[in-house]
């Protein structure tokens, strides 16, 4: 897929979204120097190109009793197109998994996995990963303090 070709109004309109996604249109065509209507256009156009892919709540997770986070290296057993989709298919149904990216090197799946504590941690690990997913080895660290959470996607500079 290539990508989207971007004036300088489409990158301050995603930098305000990335930053406060609940913005009235007339806020944000205030923010960016639009008319609401320019501004409405412009934001369903990238919408429609797939530049801005959805919206969403940021939770606060331990608000929400979810008190220890994980990063989970996974290495498969097998690597046949069957074993893969089977994993691929297990991860995207564990709720305790909000990602999961394929890797170079030793380890093929880097997972980020959210739990209320460690026992229901060593239940997602022992009774589902490794129970059920063809999983070979697996790596775990746990996350100690958060230095930088993601704010969103960095923009080319115009």
């Amino acid at each position: 897929m290539r990508p989207v070709t971007l004036d300088r109004t489409d990158l301050l309109l995603l930098a305000a979204l990335q930053r406060e996604g609940r913005l009235t249109n007339a806020e944000l065509a205030e923010r960016v120097h639009l008319s609401p209507s320019a501004c409405l256009r412009r934001v369903q156009r990238l919408e429609r190109e797939g530049v801005i892919a959805g919206y969403r709540a940021e939770l606060d997770p331990e608000r929400l009793g979810l008190g220890l986070q994980a990063f989970v290296r996974v290495q498969l057993a097998r690597h046949d197109a069957e074993s893969v989709a089977t994993f691929a298919a297990h991860v995207e149904a564990c709720e305790e998994v909000t990602a999961c990216y394929a890797l170079t090197g030793e380890m093929d799946y880097l997972l980020h996995i959210v739990v209320r504590d460690l026992e229901h941690f060593s239940r997602f690990l022992l009774d589902g990963l490794l129970g059920r997913a063809g999983v070979a080895d697996v790596n775990s660290s746990f996350v100690l303090r958060t230095v930088k959470a993601y704010r969103g996607l960095p923009l080319p500079a115009r």
